[in-house]
């Protein structure tokens, strides 16, 4: 029996997700500069969208290309680190003129996500040749050491005070605070799509194929080096953007803000969401990020909560909320319209009584 299905052309397809991502992020302007939400809650918004980031960017490492890097959060600190200092030099060298457009902003983010995909390329050339066990403690070495080679930079002296390049243990301050509502989720909007077409070509059938089986991928002739480097860089990229974006929210820095727990609780969103699902790193980051800060008055059993719902979760739907489920807008139009067709067509058709 043949489906009825509305096949819709590639640029019908891309226009309207242009209309209907442009239709939310001028809702979301709207809504949050129109004082519909408060102080508190335009800044859990802003954290959802950080976490959506380093989420699809960690399931392009996790869940498409089948590693387990537990060094997600030193990417995010050298991402956060080169983003902030940027942005610092260019105020207090009396650039203001820059910070009246997106200039800047787009300088830092740029630079953030250049020196983090550096680092990537640096820690995966050499990491990426162990697997399992062996790769998520090498990477969690790796973060670790960022932290605290960020911690320790050699010191220097400025009015008889020392300090060091990065602020030390005492932290970063007085960082520009450039984080919006409408640059987070035009990053998360680029992360998305970036990564979206990147899995729909041919490098993302070559990163799956190492998933499924390395062995006969490299057999085949497909430099699986190259790709795990390639997605492994990209990966530490949006982390490093991802980092810029919580600097320009928090205004401080603090290196324990990078430590092992946050590269966990990383790993522990694209987990419950689903392990190569994108919509599942939405959801899981949307919810795994707002619970805690939604249930403050719940403050001596939040986290309590918060533990539960993750255990029950793992035992009854153990792939994750969308398991490998990625929604598709065009797929469902295509039905609808071809449903909506079927059912036109039926109506028109005079019955054999008649």
């Amino acid at each position: 029996m043949k489906q009825n299905y509305l096949n819709l052309k590639m640029p019908v397809r891309y226009a309207i997700n242009t209309v209907i991502i442009i239709g939310f992020l001028v809702a979301g302007y709207f809504i949050t500069q129109g004082g519909m939400l408060s102080r508190a809650q335009n800044n859990i918004l802003i954290q959802v969208g950080i976490f959506i980031i380093l989420a699809v960017s960690l399931n392009l490492s996790a869940g498409y290309l089948g590693q387990l890097p537990l060094g997600h959060a030193g990417f995010m600190a050298v991402g956060a680190y080169s983003g902030a200092i940027f942005w610092r030099t260019m105020r207090l060298a009396g650039y203001d003129a820059l910070f009246q457009g997106y200039g800047a902003v787009l300088g830092g983010l740029v630079l953030a996500g250049l020196v983090a995909a550096l680092f990537g390329v640096l820690i995966g050339i050499p990491a990426l040749r162990l697997r399992g066990d062996y790769l998520a403690i090498i990477t969690l070495g790796f973060g670790e050491m960022i932290r605290v080679l960020i911690m320790n930079l050699p010191h220097r002296t400025v009015d008889g005070v020392q300090q060091t390049f990065t602020g030390g243990a005492q932290g970063l301050h007085q960082i520009p605070r450039h984080s919006s509502f409408i640059i987070v989720f035009a990053c998360v909007v680029i992360c998305c799509i970036v990564i979206h077409m990147m899995m729909k070509s041919r490098h993302g059938r070559a990163i799956l194929a190492i998933r499924d089986n390395e062995i006969a991928t490299e057999s085949m002739g497909i430099n699986t080096t190259y790709y795990k480097v390639m997605a492994f860089a990209l990966s530490a990229f949006f982390a490093g953007v991802a980092g810029a974006l919580w600097a320009g929210n928090v205004g401080i820095l603090v290196p324990s803000d990078f430590d092992f727990m946050m590269s966990i609780n990383i790993l522990m969103i694209v987990v419950l969401g689903g392990m190569g699902s994108m919509m599942g790193s939405i959801v899981g980051a949307t919810v795994l990020t707002s619970l805690p800060l939604l249930m403050r008055e719940l403050s001596d059993f939040r986290m309590i909560i918060y533990a539960l719902l993750l255990i029950l979760v793992m035992i009854f739907k153990p792939s994750g909320l969308m398991g490998k489920y990625d929604f598709s807008l065009s797929h469902i139009i295509g039905k609808t319209g071809g449903f909506l067709m079927k059912k036109d067509k039926e109506g028109g058709t005079p019955s054999d009584n008649s």
